[in-house]
């Protein structure tokens, strides 16, 4: 892989091809998933819709069941058709 040239995929949250994330985002299949499928911008619009997840819902991210929340709520936001 060149790592000069910004490597571009087509994202599915943005439906525009856009830059891909250089790095998964998460470990696993998801992580895998989202590098595929969105781009590093779809990635910060997450980052910044979780920020207000976290405050309005006034998560704590030591606790499972507010993380699992976000992993599903970050699926709907990537790929559940709007």
């Amino acid at each position: 892989m060149n790592y000069g040239i910004m490597e571009k995929i087509f994202c599915r949250k943005l439906k525009k091809k856009c830059i891909r994330m250089k790095e998964n985002p998460l470990p696993g299949k998801l992580g895998e998933r989202i590098r595929n499928e969105i781009s590093q911008e779809g990635w910060i619009e997450w980052i910044n819709y979780q920020t207000i997840l976290i405050n309005e819902y006034r998560l704590n991210l030591l606790n499972k069941k507010s993380r699992e929340f976000l992993i599903e709520e970050m699926e709907k936001f990537f790929f559940e058709s709007t």
